[in-house]
């Protein structure tokens, strides 16, 4: 990649790891060395105590690197920094209690509509969680194996009529298709394309110099929000597309081309 960032802000399920599976020790480490160079944000869908068991435990990063690092769980409702040696919320955009309300409404009247009121055969866990700055229909399961989600709508056309549904219902709210199960619904205008900007006040760091990578930004994907900011971004197909591209970033920041 000729392109030289000074922040790169990554996806999580699909781009750092498998969906919901932990940080594999070779990532974190790659991770922790690129903190040494550039600021890092990561932007999810997941909630924050996804973070902390799927992502924390694999950094080996010293308290100084973790100030650079930017966590935006629920798609960016929420961001946190660490400060004062713990991991603290800079904003937080949970839903108010008729917000609450107006969404598991238009859920559920959208999922009867489309005919997900009936689950598949084997469901793992609950279909619909509530995470406070967000809320989740993950149609297997919030604890489907991976094999079984990646498997069952890999092309997003099973959901796709759900979606739509709650676009219609919902015009005022955010609702963002994952890669492989699950749709997302924050606040309107709450997206990871709101957490760029956030993470431009935050840092300093001009959106053009920075580099997003993820393995949802064609259209629908809950990544593909951010190329309206301007952003540059670079697709990958899982996590091992992502650490060599890690590498890459940083050797061209440990060996930067002179004139």
């Amino acid at each position: 990649m000729d392109f030289k960032p000074k922040l790169a802000a990554f996806d999580l399920d699909g781009t750092l790891a498998e969906s919901k599976q932990r940080v594999s020790a070779e990532m974190g480490e790659l991770l922790s060395e690129l903190l040494e160079v550039m600021p890092v944000a990561v932007m999810s869908g997941a909630s924050f105590s996804q973070f902390e068991t799927q992502l924390l435990p694999a950094l080996s990063a010293s308290e100084q690197q973790f100030k650079r690092l930017y966590l935006f769980p629920d798609n960016a409702a929420i961001c946190f920094v660490y400060t004062q040696e713990k991991w603290q919320a800079r904003y937080d955009h949970s839903f108010s209690m008729p917000e609450r309300a107006r969404v598991m409404q238009a859920l559920s009247e959208a999922m009867a509509e489309t005919g997900f009121t009936e689950p598949p055969q084997q469901v793992w866990g609950e279909r619909v969680e509530d995470r406070g700055a967000q809320i989740t229909f993950s149609a297997l399961g919030q604890h489907a194996p991976l094999e079984e989600k990646k498997g069952w709508d890999p092309t997003r056309e099973k959901r796709r009529p759900l979606y739509d549904a709650l676009v219609r219902r919902l015009p005022d709210f955010s609702v963002a298709l994952n890669a492989h199960t699950s749709i997302d619904i924050t606040k309107k205008g709450i997206n990871k394309a709101y957490g760029i900007r956030k993470l431009i006040d935050m840092t300093n760091v001009s959106v053009s110099e920075m580099l997003y990578v993820g393995d949802a930004l064609q259209e629908g994907g809950n990544d593909a929000v951010v190329v309206q900011t301007g952003i540059k971004t670079h697709p990958v197909f899982g996590p091992d597309e992502t650490a060599e591209l890690i590498k890459t970033l940083l050797h061209g920041a440990r060996h930067p081309v002179t004139a």
